[in-house]
């Protein structure tokens, strides 16, 4: 069954990234075809630059070739091929990706999701759900985007769907209250994890990010250490500008990770490591599709592997 797991998600990672691995490994072979001299390697820059790798990690991995062909000139192309992709794992894996582990007398582990409108937030805390259940952890979901009626009803109609348990707060509620209750009735149920979903926010709009801040210190009152998890929701397809969303929301709310969805939608795969890089914060979650199945736990090797091949 564990094996049968790993195989199915190796080949839902494999089919999302398959737009990005035709066009970025290719790219890379044709780069290493040639002789490597400076400005190859300004080639390589460039275009790892140009997949959204951004500038820090563009000039690490060009640095690591660069410094492996001062030192071994008679190297071939697989060899530079292979140092690549073996530079790439070791910084992707910097960052631990897996949820932090909490004592079992404190549970419930507290997942806070937040995001702007349009990255899937709603969606990642039912996929989210969804897997920690098939983990056989028994989850209660908080539906305190009260902001809109349509969250509110659609967070309602995955708990149904994946028969979890929902507190929910009425339209313009304070949704720092219906975190606090959620919590509340989640150590009352004995639940292993509590995925707290917040109204979508523009990034740049100073009142919404400060409303976080509130639901981020009740779920601190309610709950020893909590919120154990701030997971911030980007699009793989807007490329940089995720980075400049997950910077101002690292500013209100400090944040342990990312959920990267719609990886499957994008040709440029390297914002992965641009945010890890950049912003020092884990890619935890990778999301692989539109099924409620389709959201795998980031796992840098399975991620290069399927970016190269």
């Amino acid at each position: 069954m564990v094996l049968q797991f790993f195989k199915s998600s190796y080949a839902k990672v494999k089919s999302a990234l398959s737009r990005a691995r035709s066009f970025f490994g290719e790219k890379i072979k044709s780069l290493f075809q040639g002789k490597i001299d400076e400005a190859a390697l300004e080639k390589l820059e460039q275009f790892l630059y140009e997949v959204d790798f951004g500038v820090q990690t563009s000039k690490e991995l060009t640095n690591k070739i660069r410094q492996l062909q001062k030192e071994n000139p008679s190297l071939k192309p697989d060899d530079y091929y292979s140092a690549l992709r073996s530079h790439l794992v070791s910084l992707l894996s910097r960052y631990p990706s897996a949820l932090v582990q909490i004592p079992e007398e404190k549970l419930p582990l507290v997942i806070l999701i937040v995001g702007v409108n349009g990255n899937g937030k709603t969606t990642s805390v039912a996929k989210l759900s969804y897997l920690l259940k098939q983990g056989n952890q028994k989850v209660l979901v908080a539906a305190a985007d009260t902001f809109r009626a349509a969250a509110i009803e659609q967070l309602e109609t995955w708990a149904h769907r994946l028969n979890i348990d929902i507190v929910k707060g009425t339209p313009q509620s304070d949704p720092a209250a219906v975190a606090f209750d959620a919590l509340q009735a989640a150590k009352a149920r004995k639940c292993d994890a509590v995925i707290v979903d917040t109204a979508g926010r523009l990034h740049t709009k100073i009142p919404l990010m400060q409303e976080l801040e509130k639901i981020r210190r009740s779920c601190s009152k309610a709950s020893s250490g909590g919120p154990h998890e701030v997971l911030l929701v980007l699009d793989a397809t807007t490329g940089q500008n995720a980075i400049d969303q997950a910077k101002q929301f690292h500013k209100f709310t400090p944040l342990t990770g990312i959920i990267l969805t719609k990886l499957d939608g994008t040709a440029k795969g390297g914002i992965v490591a641009a945010i890890q890089q950049e912003l020092g914060i884990p890619v935890k979650f990778i999301g692989t599709g539109e099924q409620i199945d389709d959201i795998q736990p980031f796992d840098p090797q399975t991620f290069v592997d399927n970016l190269f091949e």
